[in-house]
């Protein structure tokens, strides 16, 4: 069974793929493979990794704005981290959920994206952006154990992105520390007091000592190849792929002559 996933892996490009090549040639997959070699190697300058660190795609992170009761119209659900770097496990109270170890030194967390943006809120919550919600997660996730932002090695929230993107100014506005604290500060001006503990006391804090980073995949490539030159290179041809079947369609243009 397994040679025949692989080989509908292998054919997703071709002509007798069985499904959309963006299936595997995806921003997803993309990080996957980058974190993979990221902390097994444990030497980028752009992504900290901390001792007995590991990674998980897709993992579930708590949000302190839970429905509190059934048709809570203020609440909203888990958040889906595209990679998590960090001591923690994975499935302690629900499938999919992140908890961090007792000793835990580091969470970092990464949102991979080719051409798309962050989004833009919860559907309680149209303001309450990706890079906000993502923040304030990581707020959540350390009250959960009990764990003081000071006492963290590494706290961060990257987006990894094309760098012809980043330089569009496609997310700078939204991943700063003044705008995720506007939107946290408004998220939970609308709980009229009960989440203001939450913010003094574990929000403010965890934002002061979290680290906001814009990466370029380019950048990080460039990086796996001048420590292996040949897994860069798989790694570039993978993302040349990730690139082609996920750039947005050139809008013809119509001769009104």
């Amino acid at each position: 069974m397994w040679e025949r996933v692989t080989a509908m892996l292998r054919a997703a490009e071709g002509p007798v793929s069985r499904f959309p090549p963006t299936v595997l040639y995806n921003e997803n997959w993309m990080l996957r493979l980058v974190l993979d070699w990221l902390v097994e190697r444990r030497m980028s300058s752009l992504i900290q990794v901390t001792p007995n660190s590991t990674w998980y795609s897709e993992a579930l992170l708590p949000s302190a704005f839970l429905p509190r009761w059934r048709g809570d119209t203020l609440g909203e659900s888990y958040t889906h981290a595209d990679g998590v770097v960090g001591q923690f496990e994975i499935g302690g109270s629900g499938k999919g959920d992140l908890v961090l170890s007792p000793e835990a030194t580091q969470l970092s967390v990464i949102e991979g994206k080719m051409f798309s943006r962050l989004s833009k809120g919860v559907k309680n919550a149209r303001y309450f952006d990706q890079a906000a919600r993502n923040a304030a997660c990581v707020a959540e996730v350390l009250r959960a154990r009990q764990l003081k932002p000071q006492g963290m090695e590494a706290l961060s929230f990257c987006v990894v992105a094309p760098e012809a993107q980043i330089a569009k100014g496609v997310f700078e506005d939204l991943v700063t520390k003044e705008s995720i604290e506007r939107k946290v500060r408004a998220r939970v001006a609308e709980y009229e007091g009960e989440k203001d503990a939450w913010f003094e006391d574990w929000f403010l804090p965890t934002l002061a000592e979290m680290k906001l980073a814009l990466v370029g995949w380019e950048a990080l490539l460039a990086e796996v190849a001048a420590d292996d030159a040949t897994v860069g290179g798989q790694l570039a041809d993978f993302y040349q792929s990730c690139v082609r079947f996920n750039s947005p369609p050139t809008r013809a243009v119509v001769d009104s002559s």
